[in-house]
């Protein structure tokens, strides 16, 4: 399969007609080879306009999610930059195109182990995989410019905020354990601006500050 046309394809049909603009973010959507963050049954399906099942009951999220989940981060190229839930490592490729660093978590280690090795095969010498409760960030390596939450919570959990640098943004998508709006704060000295965007379904983020098992 012809998976860079593929690519293309997804970018033409799926985010430029929903209004993905920053043009770092459509190079990186040109660039990272999705099909290899699933598995190899589902890889003539990986650029279809829809989530796709990576194991553990744990999913690949749809390309324009993890396009505008991005852009509305408004990376630069010299951010670090935590992800909470790396899942497949196919969002933390994204990012490392973009950011200076990018610190994920993830609390399935086999997900975490197989995201790791990916992500390494691929050069992306950027990225750092943690096993753990995302819920509670990391501690030893904040504050981050920016924080990615990549599964579904009651609230954007407080330890994550103070984990965050002035100035910087969080966007996560925040509601019940089967439907979220996507959340995008920005910190402010010791206050959050918060704005509301997309309505979106993730997987349920477990942990301390999230959602129970």
């Amino acid at each position: 399969m012809d998976y860079s046309e593929l690519r293309r394809e997804m970018v033409r049909t799926q985010l430029l007609p929903r209004g993905i603009t920053d043009r770092r973010v459509i190079d990186a959507m040109l660039k990272v080879p999705r099909h290899l963050f699933v598995g190899e049954a589902l890889r003539h399906r990986a650029y279809d306009d829809c989530a796709l099942p990576i194991g553990e009951g744990q999913t690949i999220s749809q390309p324009y999610m993890v396009a505008v989940m991005t852009e509305l981060l408004e990376l630069d190229g010299d951010e670090r930059v935590l992800e909470i839930g790396t899942g497949s490592g196919y969002q933390a490729a994204v990012l490392a195109e973009l950011a200076r660093e990018v610190f994920t978590i993830e609390r399935i280690e086999d997900i975490a182990k197989r995201a790791e090795a990916l992500l390494r095969d691929l050069g992306y010498d950027n990225v750092y995989v943690f096993v753990g409760d995302g819920t509670k960030g990391l501690p030893d390596y904040a504050p981050f410019d920016r924080i990615l939450i990549t599964a579904g919570t009651p609230e954007i959990p407080e330890v994550l905020k103070k984990q965050l640098n002035d100035g910087g943004i969080i966007v996560a998508p925040v509601g019940s354990k089967y439907s979220q709006q996507l959340f995008r704060l920005i910190k402010k000295g010791h206050s959050f601006k918060t704005e509301y965007h997309t309505p979106c379904v993730f997987v349920p983020l477990i942990g301390e500050y999230g959602w129970k098992e």
